[in-house]
Formats: C-alpha cells, structure tokens, sequence
C-alpha cells in the first residue's frame, strides 16, 4: 500500500524545505530520509518556473519512498504569482503524485488569522478541495498568524475549515509568554479531545521550541523539522534529528494512553 501522511503511526515527523530545480529538491528529500523523516513538505516558492510542472514534481516525488506535502503561499520568490495560478502548480503536484497539497484557509479571499467565512470563496475553495481529491491527493486546510489565540478560539476556526472538506487542518499561531505556551499546551490538549480529523497545531515565537517538541506526543499529527540549517529559507525549525530523539526517549504518547 502506498504510503501516506494518513495511513501510518502518528505523528510524522516531516522534513520541510524549499528550492529553485529539481535536482536541489531532490537532494535535501534524501537527506531528509535518511535522518528519519517520514514525510516531505515541498514549499514552492522558490522554484524555478520551468520546474513548476507535472513531469519537474514527480521526478522529486519519485526520488525518495516517502509521501509528499505541497504548500505554495502567498510569498512566490519567482513569479509573485496570485491565488490562482498557484493553485494550478499545485494541482500539478497532485497530478504528479503528491500526498497531501496545503489549502489556504483563506484562499481566493485574504482575510485576517487566514480564514475567509466569505460564501463565494468557501465555495470555490470545496471546489478546488473535490479537484485536488479527484487526483488522489489528500487535503491540509492551513492558516498562519503573528499573534496567540485562545484555545476556544482555535477550535472554532479548526472547527469552521474542517467542513470544508478537509482531511487535516492547520494553525500556526505565535507565543511570546509563558501565559501563552501554558494557553498552547491547552489548546493542543483540547483539540485532540474535541477535533474529528487530525490536526497540525503549530507555535512560532520566543517560547514556540517546548511545544514543538511535545505537542507531537499530546495529539499532532504531523510536525515539521528539517535536515540542517538553510539561511535563505529561515532557521526557525527543529532539526529531524533532535524531533526524533525526543519522541523516542519520552516514552509517553496521548495516542498510546
């Protein structure tokens, strides 16, 4: 059976990068692999746009046995293509194989906390979510954010973008004071008692790296890290190695309770 972010023991530890050719791409998936990631999470926005195509991303996919993510935001480096058209270069990654393509909460409406409850727009986004489905690909509804939200507040918006057909959702959210990581160790919490589909519940932030490393084992189910330290594409993930160790000497899971 041909392995997905869905289908295998949570949670995945994910290797996240970004790159300008095929080659490059290719590359840093195998050093994720062979530091033990259990997925890939492609960002495109720095590819170049000769690769943005069907035959470009399934050389990628195919290079490495492991299941492929696809996030294309609204920071294209080559092209500052709109909404759209980046649409299109992930329904090629679909078409070439992917796993999982990433679906803005507020795709075709920018909105503030990235979610649009606009009608129209709620509605081409299930339009797009059936398209990216009918390609065999699963669907991440993700929304990113410069400040905290309660955890009341994260579940109405987790809540709200799981209807649209989803099969993961996702918010990154940002904490700066201990009153806030304590707030996001209880939004993890209550997520996974209230959530019916799995969820990636991220922080950013000066006291962002404690929930990084134990949300995982209190209910996310995918977390994103990477192989070494890139300076053109930021440094403000764990590594896969240091993800790794920490789950496999905590000894405890949510999931295993």
């Amino acid at each position: 059976m041909k392995q997905t972010f869905l289908n295998q023991a949570r949670p995945v530890v994910t290797g996240i990068f970004g790159g300008q050719t095929p080659a490059e791409l290719i590359a840093e998936a195998r050093n994720c692999e062979f530091e033990g990631a259990g997925g890939i999470a492609l960002d495109l926005r720095d590819l170049k746009p000769e690769f943005r195509n069907k035959e470009a991303l399934k050389s990628v996919i195919d290079a490495v046995n492991l299941p492929f993510m696809f996030v294309f935001y609204r920071n294209d480096l080559q092209q500052n293509l709109g909404d759209e058209e980046r649409q299109e270069v992930l329904l090629a990654a679909a078409e070439a194989g992917a796993s999982m393509i990433d679906v803005m909460g507020d795709l075709y409406d920018p909105s503030p906390m990235e979610i649009t409850r606009n009608p129209v727009a709620v509605d081409r986004q299930k339009r797009l979510i059936d398209r990216i489905h009918g390609k065999g690909a699963d669907v991440v509804i993700s929304s990113h954010m410069q400040c905290p939200r309660t955890a009341e507040q994260v579940l109405e918006h987790l809540s709200e973008v799981a209807k649209r057909g989803a099969d993961v959702v996702k918010i990154v959210t940002t904490v700066n004071t201990d009153e806030e990581l304590a707030e996001a160790f209880r939004t993890t919490l209550l997520l996974k008692r209230e959530l019916k589909v799995p969820f990636i519940h991220l922080c950013n932030g000066t006291y962002s790296r404690p929930h990084r490393f134990l949300g995982p084992a209190l209910g996310v189910s995918i977390l994103f890290a990477v192989s070494h330290y890139e300076p053109r594409y930021g440094m403000g993930q764990p590594t896969i190695r240091a993800l790794n160790a920490v789950l496999e000497n905590l000894h405890w899971n949510i999931n295993n309770l």
